[in-house]
């Protein structure tokens, strides 16, 4: 193989691909990116771990058409550090040269008659509007667990349902959920999948773009979901695991509401949780027309603040994690909200306001209250 192709593709494309590799491969191959100068001026990268895929195609003038495999973590490592200008990569036997400007590599390859055969795109199933979909699984994604022990929970529920795609993930202490209308292919029916929310949402911060059209493609068989643009696509197998029925959680009425103003809230809670030890809770005493938030007590620094704020309901204490809550005010589309619930040990929702002070639809952020002491 002998081509030449320009520095910051290479680049972008290889720290893509290399993103999604694993830390510690079960065999070394797994580590790698190929390379693979096919013809049609174009270099295809990829990396595969039996898990998730990753593929870039980038311009390139290729002199000799072939295949190399190198490690991804090194070859990302470099490509970065290269000066900004054309970068020509030659195989010579056993070893790869990588030459820019007056900079030179050479790096050990990998048997490419070892690396698994890359898998196919999954059946095209519709298409989403590329800036809707990252700010959604941004949205969802920050509910996700991280246990690995329960797989169930470190998924993002995908729902299809006719124009309506719903992605939700929950972590059993808090829900985050978001309805959106996408493009379904022809003959589309109704399906609901359990995707790995890292890989979703690493393949959402390079795919998710204003201007971009990404695609969806499924099998249900396979268990395997693909997303695709025009230049690169990713597969990822889905979780064989059981989702919480989580539509039996959502509130359906309730007591006590009140109309937050995000950013005023946000920085309230950052101050008054610097005093929270991990783990401890942040209080809010909501009265007409004000909410106190307090934390800390009489063993450690204690740290209050006062913001008004429109309520409705009784009188009433409640308290949540900081960092929870702080998770779902960030995740919120506009800078006002609605929090609403029935008791102190029951669930809460956050909802976001329009400008004229109605719930907009497509977001929810439910949250598990902290139980207060005595």
């Amino acid at each position: 193989m002998k081509i030449r192709v320009e520095r910051d593709n290479l680049a972008d494309a290889v720290a893509w691909v290399a993103k999604s590799l694993p830390a510690r491969p079960s065999v070394p191959v797994l580590g790698g990116v190929l390379l693979d100068a096919g013809g049609d001026d174009a270099l295809t990268v990829s990396g595969f771990d039996y898990e998730v895929s990753a593929t870039v195609s980038v311009a390139a003038t290729i002199a000799e058409e072939g295949k190399v495999l190198v490690s991804g973590r090194l070859l990302a490592d470099i490509t970065k550090a290269l000066p900004a200008q054309p970068v020509d990569i030659a195989v010579d036997g056993s070893r790869v040269g990588i030459s820019c400007g007056s900079a030179r590599f050479s790096l050990p390859t990998m048997p490419v008659e070892d690396y698994p055969q890359l898998p196919a795109q999954p059946q095209f199933v519709g298409e989403l509007d590329g800036q809707a979909f990252g700010e959604a699984v941004s949205q969802v994604a920050v509910a996700s667990g991280k246990d690995d022990t329960l797989p169930m929970l470190t998924g993002m529920r995908l729902e299809i349902s006719g124009e309506t795609l719903t992605m939700v993930a929950t972590d059993r202490f808090r829900l985050a959920m978001k309805e959106f209308t996408w493009k379904p292919a022809d003959g589309v029916t109704d399906a609901a999948v359990l995707v790995p929310a890292k890989t979703l949402s690493e393949a959402a911060r390079s795919l998710g773009s204003a201007g971009t059209t990404v695609r969806l493609g499924l099998s249900s068989g396979e268990g395997m979901l693909g997303l695709a643009r025009a230049d690169r696509h990713t597969t990822t197998r889905l979780l064989d695991a059981e989702f919480p029925p989580y539509r039996k959680l959502l509130p359906s009425q309730y007591t006590s509401r009140a109309e937050l103003e995000v950013p005023a809230l946000t920085e309230a809670i950052k101050r008054v949780s610097l005093v929270a030890e991990r783990g401890t809770q942040v209080r809010l005493e909501f009265s007409e027309g004000s909410l106190k938030l307090a934390a800390g007590g009489d063993d450690e620094g204690s740290a209050e603040e006062e913001l008004p704020v429109a309520y409705e309901g009784e009188p009433v204490i409640i308290a949540f994690n900081p960092g929870y809550l702080l998770d779902g005010l960030s995740a919120l589309p506009s800078d006002r909200a609605e929090l609403t619930f029935t008791t102190p040990n029951r669930p809460a929702l956050i909802k976001p306001l329009d400008d004229e002070g109605k719930v907009a639809a497509g977001y929810l952020y439910l949250l598990m209250p902290v139980r207060l002491p005595g």
